[in-house]
């Protein structure tokens, strides 16, 4: 079920942003997540190489919550287990999901798709291993994700872009260095609408309350959590066992308070099954395929391959 909720208009912006609200489980175990429509599809990549997406997607306004996990594990018997944050601000369920492996994070965006009967994005197997899926099942060269699929995790790029692609304001077509709209760091803060949730903060901020919003109307997309991104730190994703890349740092990160883990040029990177950072400090964002949008039909209609500009200095 889908309902579009509000039109956000950013700061500055001439395109409306859509929010669209998607609703799984039923009961006492629904839940919703909030997207905001990326536009300007064929838009070129910045100087790291990254950013360029050549369709209209739509990203997770917020990172997942704790509540939201646990409403699909009791909807659908997932038993994804999370991290217990009583030392690091508690385990409130606007809180984000913390702990949460490459894996387990594959297996909630498989119940968020098949639950609407809709294509699983990622081949877990009868015992929860994962597969690659086949060339023909593939999208494009990507044997992560489904063709079909309609909810995923982003990709290396649709992450980027939705943090530092400026395409909403009138001639904009730059990338900022920071996913707040800003080539300067945010201010370190420990909860709030303005600045971004690192350096040396207690715990994580309620997923809605976690600083500044980025070009699209995301937040968070720098500090409060890491976040995984589908693809192997390679970028080729056909191993199955391969580091993911992780995105946008996170509450904790002693990075002298100059916004280093969230900049554009530092990702991270972690085994799937597991990882090699703090278990408490990495979550995830969903990203899914466009809804049928006036909105959308204009930017495909118009949409223009743009001369690649480079990132300020």
């Amino acid at each position: 079920m889908v309902r579009l909720l509000a039109v956000l208009v950013l700061a500055g912006a001439s395109v409306k942003a859509q929010t669209i609200t998607q609703t799984f489980g039923s009961g006492a175990d629904a839940f919703s997540i909030d997207f905001v429509e990326v536009g300007n599809p064929g838009n070129a990549a910045d100087s790291t190489g990254f950013g360029s997406v050549a369709y209209t997607y739509s990203l997770g306004k917020f990172e997942i919550s704790r509540g939201q996990i646990e409403k699909a594990n009791a909807a659908g018997s997932l038993g994804i287990t999370l991290f217990d944050m009583t030392s690091y601000g508690g385990n409130g369920a606007s809180r984000p999901a913390t702990g949460i492996s490459w894996f387990a994070a594959a297996k909630f965006v498989n119940f968020l798709n098949t639950s609407q009967g809709k294509q699983a994005a990622y081949n877990l197997d009868v015992n929860g291993n994962f597969q690659l899926w086949s060339l023909e099942q593939s999208s494009g060269s990507n044997q992560y994700r489904h063709k079909d699929a309609f909810y995923f995790l982003p990709s290396n790029n649709e992450w980027y872009k939705a943090a530092f692609y400026d395409g909403q304001r009138a001639g904009a077509d730059k990338y900022w260095n920071f996913p707040v709209q800003s080539d300067d760091p945010p201010t370190p803060v420990s909860d709030g609408l303005n600045g971004a949730v690192y350096f040396r903060q207690i715990g994580p901020s309620d997923i809605d309350n976690a600083g500044s919003l980025g070009p699209w109307g995301t937040m968070a997309q720098g500090g409060n959590v890491w976040e995984w991104v589908e693809t192997a730190n390679d970028g080729t994703n056909d191993q199955t066992l391969e580091d993911r890349v992780l995105r946008g740092g996170d509450f904790a990160f002693d990075d002298g308070g100059v916004g280093f883990f969230m900049a554009y040029d530092s990702p991270n990177r972690s085994e799937p099954f597991g990882n090699g950072l703090h278990m408490e400090g990495i979550g995830l964002r969903i990203a899914m395929v466009p809804e049928p949008s006036s909105l959308s039909l204009l930017l495909a209609g118009g949409a223009v391959l743009m001369a690649g500009r480079r990132r300020k200095s």
